[in-house]
């Protein structure tokens, strides 16, 4: 048998669509497993923000909070978060340009009360009313004190300044990635400590289990998967990806509504039966 591959799938436009996982996944993420193949997701999600729906069809670890945060079997390995000053400094320019953001850690979502409601209301707008039966989006919860919470990442959802502005204000310690959703603005997107990407936890979880970066391969679409699909052996891109991830791919896959990474895994092998 040849050596068991790491396989990092990123969430959003790869592995689901709108929070909506083809069963064709599931069963593509359950076959590789069963042929000796690790799975992570690997995303700029928090785990507080992977509900059922989306962790359902069972993986070795996550890779969340883009990069910051790293659990293999319930293990916590990594868990990053804001330092103390650069947090103050990033909440206080986010209010000061009274921006709509949610605080992300392991443990939830977070925003000011009076932008609980509207929050809610941009959820139906982009992705539509939500089965209370399977829910894709995990709850938002008030904060009356942001600057009393510890956190890997910030969302923001857009303000009265372009997002990169607002990083230059707060200090290079901090990145941003603007959204890929049309229409929102360009205040909106993520905001993270700079020396954190994916790649970085990858790196924790291959080292943790002893796997070689040659037998890593990536999925992905994002701008928040470049470093991602650069670390990987084998790179990814989902088709219709920006012009930045196509030029690091090795091969594309379709997208969620097509099935891609079930047929993607097929014709990569990592399906395979055991001997």
């Amino acid at each position: 048998m040849s050596s068991p591959r790491a396989i990092f799938l990123d969430v959003d436009g790869t592995y689901a669509s709108h929070g909506a996982v083809p069963p064709a996944h599931v069963a593509a993420v359950r076959t590789a497993r069963a042929a000796g193949n690790v799975v992570f997701l690997c995303t700029g999600r928090p785990v507080s923000a992977l509900p059922e729906t989306l962790t359902g069809a069972g993986f070795d670890g996550v890779v969340g909070a883009a990069g910051a945060y790293v659990t293999i079997g319930g293990q916590v390995l990594s868990d990053v978060r804001f330092p103390a000053d650069l947090a103050r400094r990033t909440l206080d320019a986010l209010e000061e340009h009274d921006m709509l953001y949610i605080i992300e850690n392991a443990e939830g979502l977070y925003t000011r009360p009076h932008a609980v409601g509207l929050i809610a209301r941009a959820r139906i707008a982009f992705w539509g009313p939500e089965d209370p039966a399977a829910p894709r989006h995990p709850p938002i919860t008030a904060a009356e004190d942001p600057h009393g919470l510890t956190f890997a990442k910030i969302v923001s959802l857009g303000g009265n300044i372009d997002l990169t502005d607002l990083a230059r204000e707060v200090g290079p310690e901090i990145a941003v990635v603007p959204t890929a959703i049309q229409d929102i603005g360009s205040g909106a997107g993520e905001i993270y400590q700079a020396h954190i990407n994916k790649a970085v936890g990858m790196r924790i979880a291959i080292d943790h289990l002893g796997i070689a970066v040659e037998d890593v391969v990536a999925f992905g679409d994002g701008i928040n998967d470049l470093e991602m699909l650069e670390f990987a052996g084998t790179a990814v891109a989902i088709e219709g990806s920006d012009p930045r991830v196509l030029a690091l791919a090795d091969r594309t896959a379709k997208p969620p509504q097509q099935n891609g990474l079930a047929e993607a895994f097929a014709e990569m092998g990592l399906v395979a039966s055991l001997p």
